[in-house]
């Protein structure tokens, strides 16, 4: 680290102010990256919103080498590379949806030493011959991001997370740095177990968020009641729907009623995505209603309400979504609107998540004969999949689709993902000097002249591009740009690879014929057990009536000691109702014992103070515990009475 006083504290502080701008860290996160710079294993349990990617970007630059960072999210990691490169750091991303000569280039930036940060998808590892490459290079540091993934108990299992266990013995000198926003004590633990830690080192940061009001409304009319809770808060706000369609009805009914709403959903068209996206983060819209597809490196400050539109799967997910709000730590309100059906249809969504295995199976025929997957082949295939044709075709429902699928996944013969590519993208492969006398029309040759004049970076590496930007500026139609595009490529001058919308599924195994296709029982039945009981979490926190409701979700992720929040929906009311006073000040004597008790060093009275408001209830408090012997008070300071 060069000059002796450069601590490894300062070395990190000065590089979060080079890149970042920032002049002190969050809470937890120097803890965490001081972690990695001793070379140990850290499980990092960070809110969403904490900070998680600056975790282990700040360490990656001081260790030196090459960071590889695994993610299941293609773009999750494109918004990371595109941030890091415009901070002027150097990173690559890898996925299974990109062209031999994508892949290539690649590597070329990587081998050359353009590469601080490698993101690669997990079925990157499945590949031989790209581990045999990985392990030549000089990498220093193994990040895993939404590492609950590695865990079967977790609400989003991916079985090519366990692939990430090989990096381990192909760079066995760099330490690993596990990251996610949601964990219960026993997925954290599987974590560990799965990543092959050295040391169970679990950091954690409290799932708190003391500036959100947690509110659950229990209501059959849900529109009225979403138009009450607009017209009651200001500022932006996200409504979260279960299905794409009501997206569509939800925002036009806020529109009807004068509040300023656009929809999304996964089967947009980028150009779509990306313009009401940035139209809501600009604070020209209000209202985002949208699927679970939006959200996920989505970082708005100034969230002040997130709305959902009927009840979560889980209680992981519902953290995460929820967490979207308030993020600049000011005042902002989660709701939850749910009424008896769709307590019931949360129920049944356990049958429709497991359909029968020989409808599993025939399902896994149909798909590849429908993708054109021979018996014993297909290993490693990545096919563009059209959900909807195969269930036209087949006459399945979409839900028993997805769901077989899913299952699929859980037993390792393939990958379905939603998050298809769909921005188009290319290069220029001919020599710049060799552009002048190119035989092509002269509209392509104006094509080129305009992406020239538009687009930086070209000559050297794939950039996105947009058919209708580009249609704009020229003043001609979108399909011509396209032609024009593909009469470029045909002449050599680029390589253009065309948007592609559709959902794609990923070959782990070769074609397996139907007898040989075994659904494992932890993909199966243990799985549903897990979903059972993530979906009774779920109930169980809408319905729960018996005291703080952020205590009881405080308490699945592992929290036990956590006190009242005071401003969810049940605190509120039991403010509101006279002779509460004594249930109050038996939770805060029973929350003040508790840490005392847990404590690892006596505590002082300042610290009570501080940590349960000074007010006359916590001395209260504090003198029942003293005068009935549960604690002793010594020179002002606290313990428990022996």
């Amino acid at each position: 680290m060069g000059n002796p006083a450069d601590t490894p504290s300062r070395v990190l502080a000065d590089t979060l102010k080079r890149y970042w701008g920032y002049d002190t860290f969050r809470e937890l996160q120097l803890e965490i990256m001081l972690s990695t710079l001793r070379c140990e294993d850290t499980l990092a349990l960070m809110p969403t919103g904490g900070g998680k990617s600056v975790c282990f970007q700040v360490p990656g630059l001081v260790l030196g080498g090459t960071t590889v960072v695994v993610t299941p999210l293609v773009s999750l990691m494109k918004d990371q590379v595109d941030n890091l490169k415009m901070r002027h750091i150097k990173a690559v991303y890898l996925h299974a949806g990109m062209t031999s000569r994508e892949i290539r280039i690649a590597w070329e930036h990587i081998t050359n030493g353009n590469c601080k940060f490698l993101y690669i998808s997990p079925e990157r590892l499945l590949n031989d011959r790209f581990c045999a490459e990985l392990k030549r290079l000089d990498i220093r540091l193994i990040v895993v991001d939404e590492a609950h993934c590695i865990s079967q108990w977790g609400y989003d299992f991916r079985p090519s997370y366990l692939r990430i266990a090989k990096l381990r013995k192909l760079i066995p000198h760099a330490p690993v740095l596990a990251l996610t926003a949601t964990a219960t004590p026993a997925v954290a633990e599987d974590i560990c177990d799965k990543l092959m830690f050295r040391h169970h080192n679990i950091m954690r940061r409290s799932f708190a968020r003391s500036n959100i009001s947690y509110v659950v409304r229990r209501t059959q009319e849900k529109q009225s009641m979403l138009l009450r809770i607009l017209s009651r808060t200001s500022g932006s706000a996200i409504v979260y729907v279960r299905s794409r369609r009501r997206t569509r009805t939800v925002a036009e009914y806020l529109q009807s009623m004068g509040i300023d709403a656009v929809h999304f959903h996964a089967g947009l068209s980028f150009e779509e995505k990306e313009q009401r996206q940035n139209r809501w983060k600009q604070g020209a819209v209000r209202v985002m209603v949208a699927t679970n597809a939006f959200g996920m490196g989505i970082d708005k400050p100034d969230v002040r309400v997130v709305i959902h539109y009927g009840m979560p799967p889980s209680l992981e997910e519902y953290y995460q979504e929820a967490g979207r709000a308030g993020r600049d730590g000011k005042p902002a309100y989660a709701v939850i609107l749910a009424g008896i059906k769709d307590i019931e249809r949360l129920k049944a969504s356990v049958d429709e998540m497991f359909p029968p295995k020989k409808d599993i199976k025939r399902i896994y025929q149909l798909v590849c004969t429908f993708l054109n997957v021979s018996l014993d082949e297909g290993y490693e295939k990545f096919c563009p999949f059209d959900i909807d044709k195969f269930c036209e075709t087949f006459g399945y429902k979409r839900r028993m689709v997805l769901a077989a699928l899913k299952i699929l996944g859980n037993s390792g013969y393939l990958t379905y993902t939603e998050e298809g590519e769909t921005r188009s993208r290319l290069m220029i492969i001919m020599d710049r000097n060799e552009l002048y006398g190119i035989q092509v029309s002269a509209e392509a040759n104006r094509l080129l002249s305009t992406m020239l004049r538009t687009y930086t970076g070209l000559f050297t590496e794939y950039v996105f591009i947009s058919e209708n930007e580009l249609a704009s500026r020229m003043g001609m139609d979108t399909r011509l740009v396209h032609e024009l595009l593909l009469e470029l490529s045909r002449a050599k001058v680029i390589h253009y690879v065309p948007q592609n919308r559709l959902p794609h599924i990923f070959f782990d195994t070769a074609r397996e014929d139907s007898p040989n296709v075994m659904i494992s029982r932890a993909a199966y039945e243990l799985r549903r057990d897990v979903v059972k009981k993530r979906v009774s979490a779920m109930i169980g926190y809408v319905t729960y009536t018996g005291g703080c409701r952020v205590r009881k979700m405080l308490a699945y992720f592992g929290e036990t000691e956590s006190e009242p929040c005071g401003k969810c929906d049940i605190c509120r009311d039991n403010k509101k109702r006279p002779g509460n006073q004594r249930q109050q000040q038996l939770e805060l004597i029973d929350a003040i014992y508790n840490y005392i008790k847990t404590a690892s060093a006596p505590v002082t009275m300042r610290e009570v103070r501080r940590r349960f408001t000074d007010n006359q209830q916590t001395a209260d408090a504090v003198r029942f515990l003293c005068r009935e012997r549960y604690v002793t008070l010594s020179d002002d300071t606290l313990s428990m009475t022996k």
